[in-house]
C-alpha cells in the first residue's frame, strides 16, 4: 500500500510503498477512504508536540470501510463504513476510565501520533474505538467531523447549555461545523477571525454568524460564552473581556501559545477558563447522531494522497477554507 510517512520533525512527509498492516484479534483492517487533515497533524510534523511515534503515519479523521476483522471482534463485520477519531485507546482500568474520564487516560494511545493513522491506503484500528458511520458521511465530506467535529463538540458541550451569544475565535474547520450545530439549536454565533481575513468572515455570515469581525474588535452584544480554536494565548485575556459575568473562555485546542498575565479585574465576576483535553467516545456518538439531523454539511479542499505535504502547507498559510482532505482513489 501506499502511505505518507513523517519522519522527523519540520521535514516533509515521504511517500513510500510499505506492506498492507494485519489486524490483531481486537482491530479491524480499514481501506481508507479519505483522511481529514487537522491542525494537530501540523503541531506534530511542525514538532510543537514533541512525543510522536517514529516513522509516524499521521493522520486521525479517517473514514473508511472494513476489508478485515480480527479473531475478537463483536460488533463490526467486513463492509461496514466506518470513522477513526483522534482516541484510539485507553487503558480501561485508570481512575479516568473509571470515572467516565476516557479523554485522560494516563495510557492513552492516539490515532495519527502514538499510533499510526490515515494518511495511508489502509489502517488499523481497535473496534472500540471506531464509530460505525451514516452513508451521508462515507465519502471525504464525513472525515473532518471525526475531529474539528468531535473536538468542536465537545468545547461547546462545556459551556452552560442557556448559553446563547456564543462567541468563536478562528474560524476554521472545526468552527464551520460547531455553528451549524449552534444554529440548529437557536444559538448566535460570533465569529472572530484573523485580522484581514475578508473570506472567513464572509464564511462565516454565510454559515449563519449574527457577526463577524477581527479578533480585535467587540462584538456588539455581550458574549455569554466563548470557544478558542485558534492556537493564540492572546485570545484568552480578549475573550474574557468579551463575556459576560459568569461566562466560560473554552480553550478548544491541543495547543496554544503561551497565554499572557491579564488583570484580575477581568476574571473576576465568575467568569472562567477551561481546556479541552481529546474526546470520549461518548463524544463521538453523541455528535453522530446530531449530525444528520441538522444536517451537517462540511465545506473541503480535496487532495490525493501524494500530495499531503501541500495540503499541510496550505493549511499552515491559512490558505483553506472549511477543511482539506486526502483521498486515496
Amino acid at each position: 500500500m501506499r502511505a505518507m510517512i513523517f519522519e522527523r520533525s519540520k521535514n516533509p512527509l515521504v511517500l513510500k510503498t510499505i506492506p498492507i498492516p494485519f489486524p490483531s484479534q481486537r482491530q479491524v483492517l480499514i481501506k481508507v477512504i479519505a483522511c481529514g487533515i487537522c491542525r494537530t497533524d501540523l503541531h506534530i510534523i511542525d514538532g510543537e508536540l514533541t512525543r510522536p511515534k517514529l516513522p509516524l503515519i499521521p493522520g486521525h479523521e479517517i473514514v473508511g470501510i472494513v476489508a478485515q476483522t480480527g479473531d475478537n471482534i463483536k460488533n463490526l463485520k467486513e463492509g461496514d463504513l466506518v470513522g477513526v477519531p483522534w482516541l484510539g485507546y485507553t487503558c480501561g482500568t485508570c481512575k479516568y476510565c473509571l470515572n467516565e474520564q476516557e479523554n485522560l487516560c494516563d495510557k492513552a494511545g492516539f490515532t495519527g501520533y502514538t499510533i499510526d493513522g490515515g494518511y495511508a491506503e489502509y489502517t488499523v484500528a481497535d473496534e472500540k474505538y471506531c464509530f460505525p458511520l451514516p452513508s451521508l458521511y462515507g465519502n471525504a465530506s464525513g472525515a473532518p467531523l471525526l475531529c474539528a467535529g468531535l473536538i468542536g463538540y465537545r468545547s461547546y458541550n462545556m459551556i452552560n447549555k442557556h448559553a446563547i451569544n456564543i462567541g468563536i475565535y478562528g474560524f476554521g474547520a472545526a468552527a464551520h461545523i460547531l455553528i451549524q450545530v449552534a444554529k440548529y439549536q437557536h444559538k448566535k454565533i460570533f465569529a472572530f477571525t484573523r485580522e484581514g481575513d475578508t473570506k472567513a468572515r464572509q464564511f462565516a455570515l454565510q454559515l449563519g454568524a449574527a457577526w463577524a469581525g477581527d479578533s480585535l474588535q467587540t462584538t456588539p452584544e455581550k458574549l455569554d460564552a466563548a470557544i478558542i480554536f485558534a492556537p493564540v494565548g492572546s485570545l484568552v485575556p480578549k475573550a474574557l473581556q468579551d463575556v459576560d459575568k459568569g461566562g466560560m473562555v473554552v480553550c478548544g485546542g491541543i495547543h496554544m501559545s503561551d497565554i499572557p498575565s491579564f488583570p484580575y479585574r477581568i476574571l473576576w465576576e465568575e467568569r472562567s477558563v477551561h481546556s479541552v483535553a481529546n474526546l470520549t467516545r461518548k463524544d463521538g456518538e453523541e455528535f453522530l447522531k446530531i449530525a444528520p439531523l441538522v444536517p451537517v454539511q462540511t465545506e473541503i479542499k480535496t487532495y490525493p494522497l501524494a500530495q499531503a505535504n501541500e495540503a499541510l502547507n496550505d493549511l499552515r498559510n491559512g490558505n483553506i477554507q472549511g477543511a482539506a482532505v486526502l483521498v486515496m482513489q
